[in-house]
């Protein structure tokens, strides 16, 4: 059952100030997560300045239309979430309200699990090709800097998909029990959960962008 009797942290003078406080503390891990992935994006474009011929030739044996259809995933999955965090306003006082949010929330972890699981079929196919680092010791690549700009690649799209895979874990943690917190506590989660799946939706469409489309 729903919890009415909801009060804030000791350390809060009311739920706005801990709604802020958390606010806080959740946009100073997202610029921590920026600049993480930030760095692996500059040396991704310094490689194609420096390398563009053997970046060319790495780009060209990437899978596009996989790596489209999972941009639309996580765009979808982005949307989602934003129509939970809108619903989740009157998700208490509407029994509509919260059956919105939680069909979204589910929703949005499943395009998740769907992302995941077309990055896992390109990853096998990447492997059968001999382009993913390490697990092959006869690369169709040609040049150095190729082979280089792959294990750029493999690192950066891997722990993006960790992102994602905490990102559905925090969502579904969230859908199962949201029934059984309070609405201030709930309202709070959403919108933390929000913001940091946009963080990992935003993430995306800048390594998409520099790993898959420029250079092609």
């Amino acid at each position: 059952m729903i919890r009415s009797d909801e009060q804030p942290a000791e350390q809060f003078a009311a739920w706005a100030q801990q709604r802020e406080a958390a606010r806080l503390g959740m946009w100073l891990f997202l610029a921590s997560e920026v600049m993480m992935f930030g760095s692996l994006i500059m040396v991704a474009w310094f490689y194609r300045i420096e390398h563009a011929d053997g970046v060319a030739e790495a780009v060209a044996g990437l899978h596009y239309g996989l790596a489209t259809a999972n941009t639309f995933m996580l765009l979808s999955s982005s949307l989602l979430m934003s129509l939970a965090l809108i619903a989740s306003e009157q998700m208490f006082s509407q029994p509509r309200q919260l059956l919105r949010v939680r069909r979204c929330l589910l929703g949005s972890a499943a395009l998740g699990l769907l992302f995941l699981t077309c990055k896992g079929i390109e990853y096998t196919l990447e492997y059968r090709e001999g382009l993913l680092p390490g697990f092959s010791a006869d690369s169709p690549l040609y040049l150095p800097s190729a082979r280089l700009f792959m294990n750029l690649y493999f690192i950066a799209t891997a722990l993006h998909g960790v992102h994602v895979l905490v990102a559905v874990g925090l969502v579904l943690w969230l859908w199962a029990r949201l029934k059984h917190l309070a609405p201030h506590q709930a309202r709070t989660r959403i919108e933390m959960t929000t913001l940091y799946w946009h963080l990992v939706d935003a993430i995306w469409i800048v390594l998409f962008a520099t790993l898959y489309l420029v250079g092609r």
